[in-house]
């Protein structure tokens, strides 16, 4: 069996606490490829370096001294590794936990360029290069709201604001937001390695600003230092390889339909974060299929052969975003004993380390490949006076089946036929038909009832005649019960129609469900 070959994967999600940081798995990593522009060169525009999808990178300076660092809207605070020279160090110490991994150290301020812009004196967590692949002239940027940083806590004043705070603060006239545009690696359709841009949208793209404005949802001030880029899905907004919904609920209590699903969009994160039930509707019908635990992906993941091809839709605000299916599953280079290749789920179920009370799934890489995403920070910004609500839009670039069936059999081959099936899909549906009929079945069962207990008091009274001499107890007593007393467990059938796995349970085991009235639900 080959083992993976994979250089990174990264889980960029900040997480309320005081430390930060970032993990580097690998194996074998590919040459760079050449890097190609969609867009001239111009001031708030830059080409983004494609790391085998695995991390998005972007060239800045500090103090004149260059750094390659991965974007990242997950987070907030900028870390470099390694000397910046004429830097100033403030005294002071930070670091910032992401789901995975820690990065800490002195808070340094210097001169930035990034995108054409200039900030003096920018604030930012100094990494000393280590064995723990912190490797000198690398670092990351993080672009989420001010609200998680905690650099700007640690300094407690606006000269510790994040890089995009900052530039939009001193450019009052730039608009403020970002796009950004994530490639794919070997794309047969196109190399291009993707783009980011500050207050302006990539030209041929400008049908980005027309589409549907998903608001973010806005945390409680308690709750402030958790705030992310997050917006909701539609209800019965994930459609499955079967073409159905996929039957599950939030897990939010804030949210008022729980059938809508609050999404983080997050570019430092390689697979998209979803629930169990959603992992397990998009692969575990795919032939020779299996939940595995692998060490690489922090937590379970599905494992099928390569060959298989495999489509999903997601909606925001009644518009469909197709997932391309070279990003529903990842070709690692791995194989099975027999040589076949084998492939992972780019839609991995919930691992301990993602999981939150605050969101229900992490739109990762995986999903962000798909669409051109424009973020509207609106009054994120630290010491703005805007009152304007930040905001994200989407446009869908998977949207043309036929190229992404043929882009499929380029890279992987044609693809073996197989016939998709979900329980959920089929739970849903059952469901959504005794929900709209609820009426006629109540009555229906009553009618039902009805019968059957006159039918019963029938049968005894003929009974009781025939028997004169020996008579027995009329109703129920005499009867065996075909239904389940309400103290009984429940039986596994039964607790797929509640729960929302979290993906740490171990394959085979039985899920804990939620009850309907708890207010966590």
């Amino acid at each position: 069996m080959n083992p993976l070959a994979i250089p990174f994967l990264f889980s960029f999600i900040a997480l309320p606490s005081e430390l930060a940081g970032a993990v580097r798995l690998g194996l074998q990593e590919k040459a760079p490829r050449d890097l190609r522009r969609r867009a001239s060169n111009v001031v708030g525009t830059s080409s983004l370096t494609d790391s085998q999808d695995i991390g998005y990178y972007v060239n800045l300076t500090l103090s004149g001294q260059q750094f390659e660092v991965q974007i990242d809207t997950g987070s907030s605070d900028l870390y470099v590794v390694g000397n910046v020279p004429n830097s100033v160090n403030t005294g002071l110490h930070s670091g910032v936990t992401y789901a995975v991994g820690s990065v800490q150290g002195s808070i340094l301020k210097a001169d930035l360029d990034f995108l054409g812009y200039t900030v003096k004196d920018q604030a930012f967590i100094n990494v000393a290069a280590n064995g723990q692949n912190q490797t000198a002239g690398t670092g990351l940027i993080g672009l989420g709201p001010s609200a998680g940083s905690q650099v700007l806590s640690a300094v407690g004043n606006s000269t510790g604001a994040p890089a995009l705070d900052r530039i939009f603060a001193q450019n009052t006239s730039t608009p403020n937001y970002i796009t950004v545009l994530l490639g794919r690696a070997d794309d047969p359709s196109d190399p291009i390695q993707g783009d980011m841009t500050i207050g302006e949208v990539l030209p041929g793209y400008s049908a980005l600003t027309s589409q549907p404005k998903l608001d973010v949802t806005i945390l409680q001030k308690s709750m402030a230092e958790g705030q992310h880029f997050q917006a909701l899905l539609d209800s019965k907004g994930i459609i499955g390889p079967t073409g159905d919904s996929v039957d599950v609920s939030t897990e939010v209590s804030a949210t008022s339909d729980k059938t809508q699903l609050t999404v983080v969009f997050d570019t430092g994160y390689t697979l998209p974060q979803v629930p169990g039930a959603v992992a397990d509707a998009f692969y575990k019908s795919v032939p020779g299929s299996k939940l595995v635990d692998i060490a690489q992906f922090d937590g379970p993941i599905w494992q099928f052969p390569c060959k298989y091809e495999i489509n999903v839709t997601f909606k925001f605000a009644g518009s469909n975003y197709p997932v391309h299916p070279l990003d529903t599953s990842m070709d690692l280079n791995g194989t099975d004993s027999d040589g076949n290749s084998l492939c992972y789920g780019g839609f991995q179920p919930m691992n301990a380390g993602a999981s939150s009370s605050l969101y229900d799934m992490i739109f990762g890489m995986s999903f962000l490949r798909n669409v051109y995403m424009l973020v509207d920070y609106g009054d994120f910004i630290e010491g703005t006076s805007s009152t304007a609500s930040p905001y994200i839009q989407l446009l869908s670039t998977s949207n043309d089946s036929a190229t992404m069936h043929a882009d499929f059999i380029k890279v992987r081959g044609n693809p073996a036929s197989w016939t998709p099936s979900s329980t959920n899909t089929v739970v849903s549906e059952t469901k959504s038909w005794v929900e709209s009929h609820l009426k006629l079945v109540i009555g229906l069962s009553i009618g039902v009832g009805l019968i059957l207990i006159g039918g019963i008091l029938a049968c005894c009274a003929a009974g009781s005649r025939k028997r004169r001499a020996r008579r027995t107890p009329a109703g129920f007593m005499g009867f065996k019960s075909a239904y389940q007393p309400l103290h009984d467990p429940a039986p596994p059938e039964a607790h797929d129609l509640h729960l929302v796995n979290n993906g740490q349970r171990p394959a085979g085991t039985q899920q804990a469900y939620n009850n309907p009235w708890d207010s966590q639900y």
